[in-house]
Parts: C-alpha cells; structure tokens; sequence
C-alpha cells in the first residue's frame, strides 16, 4: 500500500496538517479505509497542502537519520 508517511508525525495547529506528510488527522487514521483512488487523490494534494505549513518540525525524520548514518560509515 502506498503512503507519503515519512514518520514526522507532528499536526500543524494552524493548518491542521502533518508536519512529515501533509495529511490530516482523520486522512491518517482513515488511510488504510480508502480505496487505491482516494489514496491518489489525497497524495496528489500533498505538496500545495505542505506549501501552505509555514515552520517544519525540528525533528530529524528516520529517513535523514538513516541516510546520514549511511554517509558516516
């Protein structure tokens, strides 16, 4: 199944969007519910809707951590 999930789970108060993947609360928690269309749907919105989140989270996402463990070894 297909997700943007990039495990920065952190919702934007002032957008009500996820910090990591630009979802909403009830899109995350629905995800595995909707159909391979809606799924689409959803992710073609994600990048005009991260646009809109005006600080990122301070978290590094497991994915940077993994590739900046790669570069260190």
């Amino acid at each position: 199944m297909q997700t943007p999930c990039i495990l920065v789970c952190s919702i934007d108060m002032t957008t009500g969007y996820c910090f990591g993947c630009g979802r909403t609360r009830d899109e995350i928690g629905a995800w595995t519910l909707y159909s391979d269309e809606e799924r689409r749907e959803i992710m073609s919105a994600l990048p005009a809707r991260l646009a809109t989140i005006e600080r990122r989270p301070r978290r590094e996402t497991r994915r940077q951590r993994m590739a900046r463990e790669r570069a260190d070894s």
